[in-house]
């Protein structure tokens, strides 16, 4: 029962990082809203937590680049639960190339959804937040976030945007003396969905070996790697933690 009491808003929720995230909170007493643009996944994902967990999951429709949705599913989440102390912004896509080869189209999509997503959800949440604090503030970026890539161009701009600006969010609440904090999470290749459409041309499994060759530890992360890491920064034990960076990369970042 290490979040007890805590009342967290998820994004992309419907599968992946989010769906285990949301798991892992449940199961250690946190109520918890999951939300998706995928209406039908997110439901099934708040169903099964249910099952294990009842009355502690709640669903809802939301795209990460609308601000009235935001507006809308925050406000609601905040009903429901009867107030709300922990975001985890965790909704993300992938796309474009080199910065020669990304079309603008693709540039604005991967920032809107990255990027854009994290500012509405830290400008709407924390409104909500204050009069339930102490409050968390868990934003997923990326070991992408940190260390480029040639052909990374918008996914290495958004994720270090979400780094940079998980700090200033931190400052700002700091400086308010909103007891709020911010942080951001860093992983590198992780065994979601997002593998299965990269493993169209050799494999899953010959997929997954060639990315565990690059990672200093020799194996991807799993879901609840990550799961475990939001757990920790929404729990009180993360209190003096704010304006930093977890990086889950499996020794990437020490080379």
């Amino acid at each position: 029962m290490r979040v007890q009491g805590k009342m967290a808003f998820i994004t992309g929720a419907a599968s992946g990082l989010g769906k285990a995230s949301a798991m892992m909170l449940a199961r250690e007493g946190a109520k918890v809203a999951l939300s998706d643009i995928n209406e039908e996944g997110v439901k099934a994902a708040a169903d099964e937590i249910n099952q294990e967990c009842p009355g502690q999951a709640f669903a809802y429709r939301l795209d990460v680049t609308n601000e009235e949705n935001w507006q809308a599913a925050l406000q609601a989440a905040h009903e429901d639960m009867g107030g709300l102390n922990v975001l985890l912004n965790n909704a993300g896509i992938g796309g474009g190339s080199t910065v020669e080869d990304t079309d603008f189209e693709t540039w604005k999509r991967v920032h809107a959804v990255d990027v854009d997503s994290v500012f509405l959800g830290c400008k709407y949440a924390i409104p909500l937040m204050v009069a339930h604090a102490p409050g968390s503030i868990i934003n997923i970026s990326s070991i992408a976030g940190l260390i480029a890539g040639h052909n990374m161009a918008a996914y290495n701009s958004a994720k270090a945007g979400v780094w940079l600006l998980s700090k200033s969010v931190a400052l700002h609440c700091a400086k308010r003396g909103y007891k709020i904090r911010s942080n951001s999470i860093h992983p590198t290749f992780i065994d979601t969905p997002i593998l299965d459409g990269m493993a169209d041309q050799i494999g899953k499994d010959e997929l997954v070996k060639k990315l565990a060759r690059q990672v200093p530890l020799g194996e991807i992360g799993d879901p609840s790697d990550v799961a475990h890491a939001v757990l920790y920064l929404a729990s009180n034990e993360s209190k003096f933690m704010t304006g930093a960076e977890l990086k889950l990369d499996g020794g990437i970042s020490a080379m």
